[in-house]
């Protein structure tokens, strides 16, 4: 697979998680990292010594990665322009390593933000699978902003960009409830 043009697409949300990760460090609160994504570069512009041109090495797993006070955390960052997340966006790989990281007691989601609504939704791992079971079943092969539980949609926390530590917290309560 070629990265060009669009492996841009989603950097303004990644910097937003970025920031909040920051934040969360300098708190003592969580230490999540950016996964970097291999790549071999094949066409570089000598005067910026910028990539113009590369190939991904391997699948990537997912986004982020990294631990919140004890718990184990892994999560992607997906981005849509409309009110439809195509689960297309959602790659086999990933969703396979999220579930293996739950096997290990960790805690894996998404976080989508959708670009029309100027929102930043939690998806559960378990609720992902609820769209991707109904799409190979012959239905919707994509999830609307409209059918999300409106009680995992991000909000304003203490000048935290994208404050998904209060998520975190939601989704491990209602798994023990």
């Amino acid at each position: 697979m070629a990265w060009n043009s669009r492996g841009l697409r989603g950097s303004m949300l990644e910097e937003m998680i970025n920031l909040t990760n920051e934040k969360y460090r300098d708190r003592g609160l969580a230490l999540i990292q950016k996964v970097p994504t291999p790549i071999t570069p094949i066409e570089i512009d000598k005067k910026s010594r910028h990539i113009t041109l590369a190939y991904f090495d391997q699948k990537s797993t997912v986004d982020y990665i990294g631990a919140i006070q004890g718990i184990p955390v892994c999560f992607d960052a997906k981005e849509c322009a409309c009110d439809t997340f195509a689960l297309a966006n959602v790659h086999e790989h990933q969703v396979r390593f999220m579930h293996e990281f739950e096997a290990q007691d960790g805690v894996a989601f998404l976080i989508i933000y959708y670009k029309s609504q100027d929102k930043y939704y939690y998806m559960r791992l378990r609720e992902l699978e609820i769209y991707t079971e109904r799409a190979v079943k012959g239905g919707r092969k994509s999830i609307r902003f409209d059918e999300l539980n409106a009680d995992y949609f991000f909000r304003e926390n203490h000048g935290m960009y994208v404050p998904y530590l209060e998520m975190i917290k939601k989704d491990l309560e209602e798994r023990q409830a």
